[in-house]
Formats: structure tokens, C-alpha cells, sequence
């Protein structure tokens, strides 16, 4: 029941006003869609037809078409007429397009409902030829990417430098609120984002702002502020080329065309990996991708039985140390430097932005970190190369549980990633289940192996190699057992590496590890599975970030947490723009949470699943 105030009000004790009437009477005008009023989401015209605030017309019908366009001072002065008005009054600005300054035109895409509501969507559009950039910005693809990526972190830079990328409230309910401009603001990786958008005719910048209010009160003259005084000089210094250094835009472009043409080079050079010298591996802290300025960082030199030349469009020859395909071992002391080279291999598939540190330390595009993930949920996948005869007979071909243990966890993340593609493996032993990783030859003695449902993974390591051309590059500090298998074994000492294969080979042969069978064709069939279409309902309010997606209320969350590859929560974004995860990428195939990963069959194909009504809706302003 609505509250008394705004209740309808009977006239003359006789039947309830229409709803059209009670708003007519409340707000003035037309009532509310019908063009009119002097406060109610309309124009000053009054009844039928008329103009809105912006001076565009309404047809007679009252449907909202109008002669869209305007300049900045139009924007102004409409924003200006809203003060005080009641919130829905801000869908006058919907559909318009404002020319702000130098041929850049605003377009308001979608108004928010309320200042509690998500922003409104907004773009600015501007002719290629208008914005100036030359045509060698837009002659491959990677450069065109580049030159995105420095688009929307000028606006970002721009926009927190104006003060105007923080949300303002004062006052609580009644207090002014909102004001803040936004994008999906790019941090030390070069992704492809839709937040610029480069057609053969214009360039566009889509961003978010929060129209300001007061309780549910227009507040027009902040409106103004914001999108007639600010957004002016953000939108020129983004997407103008005069307001850049000539300089700086080929140094960002050139990087990262070097970049992608490094990472396609691996496969054919049989790398894994590639490491320049020169490169600056270590971060300013555990919870920051900036490089390390504190202090005298060691710079990355190879080893000079692995130095390797690559031939970049741009840097012309660049050397460093290619870890080839195969079994890849990093061995040294604790603090020296293992776990630091693994984090920027597993980073390795991105390209960061000039002055990162790494950015000629390129991976296998295909590279995946997997780690232990207690309690997470496994569904219907064949973990038998890993775990098998289970007590009272149970089955691992088709294994399911609600809560894995770590090492059950860890075996499904590799069978996971090799469903979705993987074809290098990053492990780090932090991170890893002891018990999945290694059994020495004590233990194999006092459990017998017809007891030991668990088959070590260095037990499998090679057949994953010799079987499905999976490499591994692990961090491996505490146990040899390793020696036999590995092709290479890099040490690392205060921070310096060397390759250290003989020597790791001579103790293998001195001193034997624990044997353990090693079967042959233990990979040679994995099946596929796919998201039944049935997995998730229609209707669903789904919601994500960095640590997860949600589909609805009821249905556990798919906890993203230890998938450390992700480094920015939009890249979650587009998982949630249909009712079935089409993840494509093996970075998020193996976080399924309990409820959600029932509906996994072996028949069912994505395609089916997004067949389903609504599974293929298009995810309007979308910024990941």
C-alpha cells in the first residue's frame, strides 16, 4: 500500500481520479508520459504536444519523439529548468544528442529510474577525421587496441584530476548525492574494451554519470555543472589528438603492437614463455600490479644457455630468456625470487601499459594458473587421472562434490583447463596441495598404492607433455622429486637466475626419488562438458565483480577468488550478459558454484544453452 501522502485524492467523495488525472493534478501538465506539466517529467507546453525542457518537440500523441539535437548551451539551460523537479523529470535528456565542443557529440543513451538506480549510460561520438589521429593508429589491430586503451585512460585520468570520479553525498536521504563520471578505467593491462568503440566513421567513448539529487529532487544546476562545464573539456582532451604528445601516443602503441607480435612468436620459437632482459619482475606490494621504485630492484637477465632472440615490428631485436615447451622447474632459496617470476608469467598472456616492467615478459596465450581451492564445488568431471578408487567403489569418472578437499580441488582445475583449451600449466607449490604434488618413499611404503587413491602429479607431469603437448612451469622449492622429470631447472639466487639442468640431473641420478607407475595414455580422452540449457532460470537478476557472479539470490555465488588471472572485475562483466556462462576462456571455466554446476551434461552444447529465451540478450552498455 502506498503511504497516505501519496495516495490518490477522491473528488467530491466520488470514484478515484484516473491515474493520468492524479498526476496531472500532482505534477501539472499532461500527466505523467504525456508531454506536459510544469514539474512532472515533461516539457513547459502543457497538454498534448508542446516541448520538453530541451525545446524538443513532442508529437501529439505524447510518445516522446522529438527533434533531437542541441548544442551546449542547450544542455545548460534545459538541465537548468530541472531544478528541483521530481527525478523521472531527467528522461527529457534520453535519446538527445548535444554537440559539446569541436564536433564532439553527447548522446544520453539511457536516463537512470532513481538516484538509488545504476548510472546513467551516456557516449560521446566524434568523426575519425574530426578527432585528427593519423591513419598508422588504426593500421593493425593491435595498434587500434592501443590507441583505445589510451583513449579511456585519459578520460579515467582526466576525470579523477577534475574531481568528478568520486560519488558526492551530503546530508543523508535528503542530501545532495551522485555527480560522479565514470569508465571502465584501464589499471597496468591493455585489454579490449568496449569502453572505446573505433568504427571506418567515428570514435566512441561510452562512459557512466550519476545525475545529481537532492532526496528525489533534480538537482539541475550540479547537472549543468557536470555534463555543460566538465564533460566539455574531458571530452576534448580525450578524444582530440592535438591535445596529446605526438610522442607518447606512438610509445603506447608501439608497445603494444611489440607485445602481441612477441606472444604470437612463442609457438613457433617452441616457447612457453619469454622473459626480456632488462625486465622488472617485482611489485610495489602483494596488493599492487605497480612495478617496485623503492630500493635497488634487480632487472631480469638470462641465463646464457637460454638467451633468445625475438624480431619485434617496433624494438626491432629484443633478447631474453625463452622457456622452452616441456617441463620448466624454478628452484632457490625462500625470498629469492621464484614466486615473482611465476606471477608475471601467469600475467604473462596480457600486454601492460609502457613503463610496467614487463612488458616483453609474454606467456602461451593459453597459459593457466592452478592452485588448490578448498571447498569449492566439482561437478561431473573425470578427475581419474588424478584420483581414482575411491573407498566402497566410488567412481571419479564423473565426479561430483559440493566441498573438495585441496587436493581433489586441484585436480579438477587441470582437468578443467584442459577441457577449456590450456596448454600451459603454471603451478606454484605455495599454492598447491602437498599430497596432490608429491608422495615421497616413505609414505609410499607405509600406504600401500593399492591404498592411495591419490596419483601424485609428479607422477603425471610428463605424460601431460608427451601425451597432449601440456607444459608446466613450476615453482618447486621444497623436493627434488621433480630432477627426472623436468627438461629445464632455472635457479633463482638473490633475484638472479640460472639454469642449473645438469647439475639438478647429476643429483637425480646420485640420489633416486620414490618411483610411481606411470601409465601410458592416461590423457589421451577427456571429455567435454557444457552448460545444460536447463542450468539457469529466465529472469534471473545476475550480478558480478571481481570476486564472483551471482545469478539470483538463492543460487551460490561462482567464487572467482583464486582464479588469479583475472586483474579487472569488467572482465567478469561479460559473463553475466546471458543466462548461460559462456566462459571461452580458461580462466574461469573451473569456479562453479554447488547449485549452479548441477545442470553440467555431456550432451548439452553452449549453443543450446543460449538458444534458450533471453541466453543470448544483448548486454546494452556494456563497458567490460
Amino acid at each position: 500500500r502506498r503511504p497516505p501522502a501519496l495516495r490518490p485524492q477522491r473528488s467530491s467523495g466520488l470514484e478515484e481520479m484516473s491515474k493520468g488525472a492524479y498526476y496531472k493534478e500532482r505534477y501539472g501538465g499532461g500527466g505523467r508520459g504525456k508531454g506536459g506539466g510544469g514539474k512532472g517529467g515533461g516539457g513547459k507546453g502543457g497538454g498534448r504536444g508542446g516541448r520538453d525542457s530541451f525545446g524538443g518537440e513532442l508529437d501529439g500523441a505524447g510518445s516522446g519523439n522529438r527533434a533531437r539535437g542541441g548544442t551546449c548551451k542547450d544542455l545548460r539551460s534545459g538541465l537548468e529548468q530541472l531544478e528541483g523537479r521530481p527525478y523521472p523529470a531527467y528522461r527529457d535528456l534520453e535519446g538527445y544528442e548535444f554537440e559539446l565542443v569541436s564536433s564532439i557529440t553527447l548522446v544520453v543513451h539511457h536516463v537512470q529510474s532513481d538516484p538509488f538506480a545504476p548510472p546513467t549510460r551516456c557516449y560521446l561520438s566524434i568523426p575519425r577525421a574530426a578527432a585528427g589521429f593519423p591513419s598508422n593508429c588504426f593500421s593493425t589491430k593491435p595498434r587500434e587496441i592501443a590507441l583505445r586503451d589510451l583513449i579511456a585512460r585519459r578520460f579515467a585520468r582526466d576525470a579523477k584530476l577534475a574531481g568528478v570520479d568520486q560519488r558526492t553525498e551530503t546530508g543523508g536521504w535528503h542530501g545532495g548525492k551522485g555527480g560522479e563520471v565514470t569508465i571502465d578505467g584501464p589499471g597496468q593491462y591493455v585489454l579490449e574494451r568496449s569502453a572505446v568503440v573505433v568504427t571506418a566513421e567515428a570514435i566512441e567513448l561510452r562512459f557512466t554519470v550519476a545525475l545529481p539529487a537532492q532526496g528525489r529532487s533534480i538537482m539541475g544546476h550540479w547537472a549543468a555543472s557536470v555534463l555543460a562545464d566538465t564533460l566539455p573539456r574531458l571530452a576534448a582532451d580525450a578524444l582530440l589528438c592535438a591535445s596529446y604528445d605526438p610522442s607518447h601516443v606512438k610509445a603506447h602503441l608501439d608497445s603494444v603492437e611489440d607485445q602481441m607480435a612477441a606472444r604470437a612468436q612463442l609457438p613457433g620459437l617452441g616457447l612457453a614463455a619469454f622473459v626480456a632482459d632488462g625486465s622488472l619482475l617485482p611489485r610495489a606490494s602483494g596488493a599492487s600490479d605497480a612495478p617496485l621504485t623503492d630500493g635497488h630492484p634487480v632487472l631480469f637477465a638470462s641465463p646464457p644457455s637460454l638467451r633468445t632472440t625475438l624480431l619485434l615490428p617496433n624494438a626491432g631485436k629484443v633478447e631474453g630468456m625463452g622457456i622452452r615447451c616441456g617441463v620448466t622447474l624454478i628452484v632457490g632459496g625462500g625470498f629469492h625470487g621464484k614466486s615473482t617470476l611465476l606471477q608475471a608469467l601467469q600475467v604473462g598472456i596480457y600486454d601492460k601499459v609502457p613503463g610496467d616492467g614487463r612488458e616483453l615478459v609474454v606467456a602461451d596465450s593459453h597459459a593457466v594458473k592452478v592452485r588448490a581451492e578448498d571447498g569449492r564445488a566439482v561437478t561431473r568431471a573425470d578427475i581419474s587421472p588424478f584420483i581414482d578408487h575411491l573407498p566402497f567403489g566410488r567412481r571419479t569418472t564423473d565426479f561430483s562434490t559440493a566441498d573438495a578437499s585441496g587436493s581433489t580441488s586441484q585436480a579438477a582445475g587441470i582437468v578443467e583447463a584442459l577441457e577449456a583449451g590450456c596448454s600451459t600449466l603454471l603451478l606454484d607449490e605455495d599454492t598447491c596441495a602437498t599430497n596432490f604434488i608429491i608422495r615421497d618413499e616413505r609414505m609410499a611404503r607405509l600406504v600401500a598404492p593399492d591404498r592411495e587413491p591419490i596419483r601424485p602429479f609428479v607422477s603425471r607431469v610428463r605424460p601431460l607433455w608427451e601425451e597432449r603437448k601440456v607444459s608446466t612451469i613450476m615453482v618447486m622449492g621444497g623436493s627434488g622429486d621433480f630432477f627426472e622429470s623436468a627438461d629445464c631447472v632455472l635457479m633463482f639466487d638473490c633475484y638472479s637466475v640460472s639454469d642449473v639442468t645438469a647439475r639438478a640431473k647429476a643429483i637425480a641420478a646420485a640420489l633416486p626419488a620414490a618411483t610411481h607407475p606411470t601409465p601410458q595414455g592416461v590423457f589421451s580422452q577427456l571429455p567435454r562438458r557444457c552448460p545444460a540449457a536447463s542450468g539457469l532460470r529466465p529472469g534471473l537478476k545476475v550480478s558480478a565483480g571481481r570476486s564472483g557472479i551471482r545469478f539470483g539470490d538463492e543460487i551460490p555465488e561462482l567464487d572467482l577468488t583464486h582464479v588469479e588471472q583475472i586483474c579487472e572485475h569488467s572482465q567478469v562483466r561479460p559473463a553475466t550478459a546471458g543466462h548461460a556462462p559462456t566462459f571461452p576462456s580458461p580462466l574461469l571455466y573451473h569456479s562453479a558454484g554447488p547449485r549452479l554446476a548441477q545442470p553440467y551434461t555431456h550432451q548439452a552444447g553452449l549453443r543450446a544453452a543460449a538458444e534458450q529465451p533471453g541466453g543470448a540478450r544483448r548486454a546494452e552498455g556494456l563497458t567490460g
